[in-house]
């Protein structure tokens, strides 16, 4: 993996764990928390979204926006299970 897409990946998932934790509000992680949680929500975005016909645009827009609404999933998913 080269450098570049190292850092493409960090940058995106810092940006779609900080874009989340504003939507899902009281749960900020911190850069480093954000980054996961951002990479691991566009994980999970690319499980679920193509199983319900959703596509997105491509290039880094569209990745954020889909790491976005897969961070968004992950951090409501925490939030029900700190509840319980």
């Amino acid at each position: 993996m080269a450098l570049e897409s190292l850092f493409v990946i960090l940058l995106v998932g810092a940006v779609a764990g900080w874009l989340a934790g504003l939507i899902v509000k009281g749960y900020g992680y911190g850069l480093l928390g954000n980054i996961v949680v951002g990479i691991v929500g566009a994980f999970v975005a690319g499980l679920i979204l193509p199983r319900l016909g959703l596509s997105i645009g491509s290039g880094i827009a569209g990745a954020i926006i889909h790491a976005t609404i897969g961070a968004v999933i992950l951090l409501f998913l925490i939030r029900l299970i700190k509840r319980a």
